[in-house]
């Protein structure tokens, strides 16, 4: 079984903010595979139901970004959990708009919904970084994530979702490989080709015997002249 965590702030004022893709992850998930109603448990809301025979949780912990490992950790207890079956959707800074990376471990680089699951949780689970840009300097950052997404970029982010939520069973899995491809096969979907080339122009050009044929044509005056020119 795997609990899966995406996170936000709750309440509609939060949204659509860039700091929220986690929620709207989990949203279209649920959506998409049938999971059941949300419930108000563990300091969150949840979802269950399963990917084939697997189950999965999904989580929304809506203790605020600041303070979301309290939620993990008691959906973690409830279902006897390790931290190895844990597996958290983030907004990610670093990386460019519409990019996805998987990562096991490590810091949390300051993003502050990390940082409180490190602390009840330690690092050692699996996490699905979702880039949404950079502002430009670290002091606007704040600002940055807690602003909706613009409309310029409504495009890419349902692809991205719809990604997620098509790769969501090998995740579950672990095959973080085909995660990433069912991902980039929304994002960057391969082109059609009819598999033919244009023909070169054919060059036009006199056959040889036309001007065998110009020259008889001339008169015995003309030929003539052109002898004397």
């Amino acid at each position: 079984m795997k609990l899966i965590v995406g996170l936000g702030n709750p309440g509609g004022k939060y949204a659509r903010n860039r700091h929220n893709i986690g929620f709207m992850a989990l949203d279209r998930i649920a959506s998409d595979h049938g999971f059941g109603p949300w419930k108000g448990k563990h300091q969150g809301s949840i979802s269950e139901g399963r990917f084939g025979s697997d189950r999965a949780v999904l989580l929304k912990p809506e203790t605020f970004m600041n303070l979301s490992g309290q939620s993990v950790q008691a959906a973690m207890r409830f279902y006897k959990l390790e931290p190895s079956d844990v597996i958290v959707l983030h907004d990610e800074i670093d990386l460019a708009p519409a990019k996805v990376k998987c990562k096991t471990g490590g810091g949390h680089a300051g993003h502050n919904g990390l940082r409180s699951i490190h602390a009840h949780i330690g690092p050692e689970y699996d996490r699905v970084r979702l880039g949404v840009g950079h502002p430009g300097h670290k002091d606007a950052v704040p600002g940055f994530v807690l602003r909706d997404f613009p409309k310029a970029d409504e495009v890419w982010l349902d692809d991205v979702l719809r990604g997620i939520s098509d790769g969501a069973a090998d995740l579950a899995a672990g095959d973080t490989s085909k995660f990433l491809n069912a991902v980039a096969m929304r994002v960057n979907p391969p082109r059609s080709s009819t598999g033919t080339k244009r023909p070169k122009p054919v060059e036009k050009t006199a056959p040889p015997e036309q001007a065998p044929a110009a020259e008889a044509a001339k008169s015995p005056m003309q030929k003539l002249m052109e002898r004397f020119k």
